[in-house]
């Protein structure tokens, strides 16, 4: 029997965003072809994360993580499901139409850095605004302000191999801020860093955090884990568990 209208709209209503939701996931499934098998990366997830939450999401190798977290970052899209950010269903965008979400919505932070070794922590924090058109002097203006946001007004004009680890993930962590983004996406953000320059950046992170920022955090460390309000749990490409972290906050 066919489901009217009206019933159809409250079912779609009901598995998408609701207010505040910056990240929603519904039946979130990434299959991929192995020869003439398939390979079940991600079993049908469904995820809700609302603005100024600080989400960890943790999990072994093999788990599902780092699926999901290309999914959140629109670096892939899903086999089955739908994923809407900060209220746009981008579950079914072709590349381009990713690529722009991503230099919109998302600010990335990576273990590696990421830098362009020739070119200074300004010119680093610029590219996002590059990439999509800004005038020149409000590059630098905005690139100059996000750097000096994360303590490196004396270093702009240095380049990689002339800052320490914790001075070049400030400027991942910059460039991640200068779009303004819906969500700081993290993926294992200390992983190259020695256990107090990790302790400084997580340090930063709630700093972003109280300001208002989104923050998704992917680890395999449970002390960094810590860090986030709440953390939720792969394996085998479903999540597992989805709590709080028992952190208390200074208020």
């Amino acid at each position: 029997m066919a489901i009217d209208t009206a019933v159809e709209t409250r079912i779609a209503r009901a598995t998408g965003p609701q207010a505040g939701e910056v990240i929603v996931t519904d039946n979130l499934w990434k299959t991929y072809e192995m020869g003439d098998q398939e390979v079940h990366a991600l079993r049908g997830v469904n995820l809700r994360i609302r603005h100024n939450e600080y989400v960890a999401i943790m999990g072994p190798s093999g788990s599902g993580k780092s699926t999901l977290m290309n999914l959140i970052g629109c670096l892939d899209s899903p086999s089955q499901g739908k994923y809407w950010l900060n209220g746009h269903d981008v579950s079914e965008l072709n590349d381009d139409e990713l690529a722009r979400i991503r230099n919109k919505e998302i600010g990335f932070v990576f273990q590696t850095f990421n830098l362009l070794a020739r070119a200074t922590a300004l010119h680093n924090v610029e590219l996002p605004l590059i990439y999509n058109g800004t005038p020149a002097g409000e590059r630098e203006e905005r690139a100059k302000s996000a750097l000096e946001s994360v303590g490196l007004g004396t270093r702009m004009l240095h380049k990689p191999n002339e800052l320490s680890g914790g001075q070049r993930q400030r400027v991942a962590i910059a460039r991640a801020l200068i779009n303004n983004p819906s969500i700081i996406l993290a993926d294992e953000p200390t992983g190259n860093l020695d256990s107090k320059t990790g302790d400084e950046i997580m340090a930063l992170f709630d700093e972003l955090h109280s300001k208002g920022n989104t923050i998704v955090l992917v680890t395999h460390e449970p002390d960094i884990a810590e860090f986030a309000d709440r953390i939720v749990t792969i394996r085998d490409g479903v999540i597992a568990s989805d709590q709080a972290s028992g952190r208390i906050r200074n208020q």
